[in-house]
């Protein structure tokens, strides 16, 4: 194992402010989808929804490349290399005068952003490996929830001041900064003697090895189903609050409330995921999302929930849901990696590209089939979530290294 080439701590932020370029692409544009929706597709509103998705789209389509990469050239020269290419796609999309330019725009700083997405993953296997590395990520996720808590809220104010364009000036700013701290604290974790080349063989058959492990396929579709739930929720959320609840205006507050709750799940799963282990950990999560969403769709299209109750219920569900995301997204990542620590930058890539192109697959038709009510939301959750616990269920039970 290498040797840690920063404090502990300072290490976990840097991590956790890297993924949070993620969160911030995407959680500071939900108060914007309205203004976006009237300006640029007035006649489909839902269709606004996909200035999400299709940043998503881009990070997965760009985590193909970024591990490879890294294992050749270096971990920091690529997640250097991605953010220019973040920055560069948010000015274009700063200027971009349809929605079709606007998507275009989003899609490449997807692909920018998968650089610091999956390329952190590679560093962090590179240090720790097993239920550390799970311990790992789920504070650097404690980290993370802080931008989603308040990224809406600086997305409004954005709006207030100047105008929903002005957000991608804000994208620029943080990932000039998560890059200056990157490049100036953090020593490289592959050092040249461990790199691996590019030739088409060598790739063709790490990639190989990683479809061919039952494990890593296994727990890969698990998270598919996992950022496919994330994924519908954050693009359905804004237009609940506005059309089923009528509350637009306190949304990134109520977000932000969100966020916060849900964010202990990572501070419970850090101090859990040594003693109970990743697999227990994923299968409770699950279990427990399951019969929530059971009892929400089952409560909504009975009509149970009175107007004044309806609105705390989906507070909790939505709660629920994040928490769950925080209990099951480090874990699933490390179980999947666990038996690739040779190739920990390719098989990051591959099972980061899957998992969140599949995800977008999946929650694209749950977020378009928002018909005013939270309801179709409820029973696509229910109907992923109940598929994501089988396959733990009938998953093996793979050594977990603790230490």
């Amino acid at each position: 194992m290498s040797a840690r080439p920063l404090p502990f701590g300072e290490f976990v932020a840097l991590m956790g402010v890297l993924f949070a370029t993620i969160a911030f692409s995407i959680d500071a544009m939900l108060p914007a989808l309205p203004e976006i929706a009237a300006e640029l597709t007035p006649g489909a509103v839902n269709n606004a929804q996909l200035v999400l998705t299709s940043f998503v789209l881009g990070m997965g389509a760009g985590t193909f490349l970024a591990g490879p990469l890294s294992d050749r050239f270096g971990r920091k020269p690529v997640i250097l290399a991605g953010a220019a290419i973040y920055i560069a796609a948010a000015v274009a999309a700063w200027q971009a005068p349809t929605l079709e330019a606007l998507l275009a725009a989003r899609v490449v700083q997807g692909i920018g952003a998968s650089g610091p997405r999956v390329v952190t993953l590679a560093m962090m296997r590179d240090l720790y490996s097993g239920r550390q590395m799970a311990r790992v990520m789920s504070l650097a996720m404690m980290v993370f929830v802080l931008v989603p808590a308040v990224a809406p809220a600086i997305g409004q104010v954005i709006i207030g001041f100047f105008d929903w364009r002005a957000i991608f000036l804000a994208f620029v700013i943080f990932s000039l900064m998560s890059g200056a701290w990157l490049a100036l604290r953090q020593p490289e974790t592959h050092p040249p003697e461990r790199r691996l080349s590019l030739e088409p063989a060598r790739l063709l058959g790490a990639l190989a090895e990683v479809t061919g492990s039952r494990v890593v396929m296994i727990y890969t579709a698990v998270l598919s189903l996992t950022f496919g739930i994330l994924f519908a929720v954050l693009s359905a959320t804004q237009p609940i609050f506005d059309v089923s609840f009528g509350r637009a205006e306190s949304f990134p507050a109520w977000f932000a409330a969100i966020a916060l709750a849900s964010g202990t799940a990572s501070l419970v799963n850090a101090a859990l995921v040594v003693r109970l282990g990743m697999r227990r950990m994923v299968l409770a999560s699950f279990t427990a999302l399951v019969g929530l969403s059971a009892l929400a769709a089952a409560a909504t299209a009975l009509g149970i929930l009175g107007t004044a109750a309806a609105f705390p219920a989906h507070i909790l569900w939505t709660t629920a849901v994040f928490f769950s995301a925080g209990m099951t997204i480090g874990n699933l990542n490390a179980l999947a990696l666990e038996p690739m620590g040779h190739i920990a930058g390719l098989a990051s890539s591959a099972v980061g590209a899957i998992s969140t192109v599949l995800g977008v697959a999946i929650a694209v038709p749950i977020g378009l089939a928002f018909d005013g009510t939270p309801l179709p939301l409820y029973l696509g959750v229910l109907a992923t979530a109940s598929l994501a616990l089988v396959l733990v269920r009938t998953s093996p039970k793979a050594t977990e290294v603790s230490i």
